[in-house]
């Protein structure tokens, strides 16, 4: 923690570590409740339904579910990098450059691994 807190000194423009970790606390929760919430909506639904049903709905259902959830256990993967990265004192810094990710970006996307510019080049 002593590193990013010399870095922030540095650059003031990086995100302050403390605000890293809230920013980080509330994506984790976010997510957590996305997870949970999968196929809830679905059963409340089928719960309510008179009609008969042919599994149709249900397989769609599923398929999205499963996406959903794999686009989710990435972001929280994300989010436990960023994690790593805040307790190794490296956080606010790109991965592959090492280039102050400006406060902006962190606070818009918490687990930011690589600068807009960086990340334009990759390509999304």
């Amino acid at each position: 923690m002593r590193s990013l807190l010399a870095d922030f000194a540095r650059y003031p423009g990086c995100v302050d570590p403390a605000r890293a970790q809230q920013l980080l606390a509330q994506e984790r929760k976010r997510l957590e409740q996305a997870m949970a919430g999968l196929g809830q909506s679905k059963r409340e639904i089928a719960a309510d339904s008179s009609e008969p049903d042919d599994g149709s709905e249900d397989l769609y259902q599923s398929e999205l579910d499963a996406g959903l959830a794999e686009d989710l256990a990435e972001q929280l993967a994300a989010v436990e990098r960023a994690e790593a990265r805040l307790a190794a004192g490296t956080y606010g810094f790109s991965t592959v450059s090492g280039e102050p990710i400006p406060d902006g970006r962190l606070e818009a996307l918490p687990t930011a691994e690589l600068t807009v510019e960086e990340q334009e080049l990759r390509g999304r």
